[in-house]
């Protein structure tokens, strides 16, 4: 799957309504910093199920959602799919423009911070 800041016009009404049933679910105030979605799923008709990644973030927490989007755009049904231990965690490093204020806020409560960074995941 291919990361997507900038979320193609056929994934947007998606994955905003996704982002609302999620935040609603767990209670909390996600932001979508993008979606992990390829070509394909760009392509689907929307009657059609399909399964749209969304990296969310929090200002202290960015994660991973896969979700399933069943159903027509007024009437979308979500549910949650579980990933494979291989794939992206579900706990990501927070996007370039939350990352430097995440850092400064960080540095400002601690002495050090150490940051690990390994295959291309922090």
């Amino acid at each position: 799957m291919q990361l997507r800041e900038d979320i193609p016009e056929p994934l947007r009404a998606p994955a905003h309504a996704a982002l609302t049933w999620i935040n609603a679910h767990q209670g909390r105030e996600f932001t979508l910093s993008g979606v992990l979605a390829d070509d394909a799923v760009c392509a689907v008709p929307p009657s059609e199920g399909y399964e749209l990644g969304l990296v969310l973030c929090d200002g202290e927490l960015c994660a991973v959602e896969q979700v399933r989007v069943q159903g027509p755009p007024e009437n979308y049904r979500f549910s949650v799919v579980e990933r494979d231990a291989s794939e992206i965690p579900a706990l990501l490093d927070p996007p370039q423009g939350v990352r430097r204020d995440w850092l400064i806020e960080k540095l400002e409560q601690h002495e050090f911070l150490l940051l690990l960074y390994y295959r291309g995941r922090w």
